[in-house]
């Protein structure tokens, strides 16, 4: 079975990509940056990317930087240590605001350019050099790949890099930074000029939804650290915009000016969008839309908590050679539990076999769980399976779509599953 989170990627692309807003301009290598370059991914914890539109296409991470920095310098400093130094207050400012607390001098934020810079200060390293080549090694082990700093971008920021100097030079008078205001401010810029794809980005945010580990298993980040990250993004990572973000998108995230923007829904997935035109934010407007839509899609806000934490499980049952393929599902689906079933469909060669996908263990079913649900089944019907469905609380509502192969006008006949109470019923049929 072809596999449906693609196509609804690239429908999605179609439905976001509205021509509004304008590429970074006071960056020289930013300003030369493709307005219409447009990309999405959805990244499992598991390893599974999903992605549509340009995909390959690398730009730099720019501000995205800021949670990963922000969490080295916790491991380096602990959390205390860099609570001395950096406040995790919402600011209402600017990205880029020469601002610190009247009473302290520390920066609001990590997420501003005054925190970001601060903490970059704070990771264990002789000089910039060496800072940004821990920096990078951890992106490369949150990204999955070996990752390299665009030097070309490195240049162009660095020469343009006055207002930052300004801010690190004030953060040096106050006492919140000890080291060279100007060798911080090259490994800031360093670190921001990471050169990433969309996929790398939702991989990275992958890692966080998975409390900081990795595909593989191999722990990249501490969960203490992680939950401090998730916080403040959540709160503090779309600048002067993220209360309404929180309102209507409702996970954590971070922006850069690049047009890089990603997601985290903890325990789920990772989310990246690219797209350089920016809104008044500094944020990628196609990205921002696009997060919205895919958040009332599939009810990802953070506070639509399901009704129950019961855990989901598919667990294919061994048959014969020529039996039926069994689908056993368990548990509450969401969006995230839906994707799992629906990779197990892929796997459905196209023949005539019947395929029974049995829901009898299943709880409850969210609305997004039932569209992809039916989509899959909708999947495996052009594919030749015959399908049928253990359904005895009724979950899935018979489904009346038509399931017609594209450019083909005509509905196709017998679409509607046959429904049964038990798995040996479906066997038996």
């Amino acid at each position: 079975m072809k596999a449906p989170m693609n196509d609804y990627l690239a429908e999605l692309l179609e439905i976001c990509g509205e021509d509004d807003g304008a590429v970074a301009d006071y960056i020289p290598e930013l300003a030369g940056a493709d307005p219409d370059r447009f990309a999405v991914a959805i990244a499992t914890l598991d390893g599974q990317v999903y992605s549509a539109g340009d995909a390959d296409v690398e730009f730099t991470i720019q501000s995205i930087s800021k949670p990963f920095t922000y969490a080295m310098a916790i491991h380096d400093q602990g959390l205390a240590g860099v609570l001395e130094r950096i406040d995790v207050e919402p600011s209402g400012d600017a990205f880029n605001e020469i601002s610190l607390e009247p009473s302290t001098g520390r920066p609001r934020n990590p997420m501003i350019n005054a925190g970001a810079i601060a903490a970059h200060a704070l990771v264990a390293g002789d000089d910039a050099d060496k800072r940004s080549e821990r920096i990078v090694d951890l992106y490369s082990r949150l990204a999955g790949r070996d990752l390299s700093v665009d030097e070309q971008v490195f240049e162009s920021e660095l020469s343009t890099s006055d207002r930052n100097m300004a801010i690190a030079y004030m953060l040096k008078t106050v006492g919140t930074l000890t080291d060279d205001p100007a060798d911080v401010v090259r490994g800031y810029i360093r670190q921001c000029s990471v050169s990433v794809t969309v996929e790398d980005l939702a991989r990275m945010a992958s890692v966080l939804a998975a409390n900081g580990v990795a595909p593989d298993g191999t722990r990249v980040l501490e969960p203490g650290v992680t939950r401090q990250v998730l916080s403040v993004m959540a709160t503090c990572g779309m600048y002067d915009a993220a209360g309404d973000w929180l309102t209507t998108v409702g996970i954590p995230a971070k922006s850069g000016v690049a047009g890089g923007l990603i997601g985290v829904l903890p325990g789920q997935v990772g989310i990246a969008v690219f797209s350089p035109r920016l809104d008044e934010h500094g944020n990628s407007s196609r990205g921002v839309r696009t997060f919205e839509k895919l958040s009332a899609d599939m009810g990802l806000h953070l506070m639509e908590a399901p009704e129950s934490a019961r855990s989901v499980v598919r667990v294919p049952k061994a048959q014969a050679d020529d039996a039926p393929s069994v689908h056993e599902v368990a548990g509450d689906l969401r969006f995230i539990e839906a994707e799992r079933v629906l990779r197990g469909l892929e796997a459905e060669p196209e023949d005539d076999g019947v395929v029974v996908i049995d829901l009898h263990r299943v709880h409850r079913v969210h609305d997004v769980a039932r569209r992809m649900l039916l989509e899959g089944i909708r999947r495996l019907r052009i594919d030749g399976h015959e399908v049928r469905l253990v359904d005895p609380d009724g979950l899935l509502p018979d489904p009346d779509v038509d399931v017609s192969e594209p450019g083909d006008d005509t509905p196709s006949e017998d679409y509607t599953p046959q429904v049964f109470d038990t798995v040996d019923d479906a066997l038996d049929a």
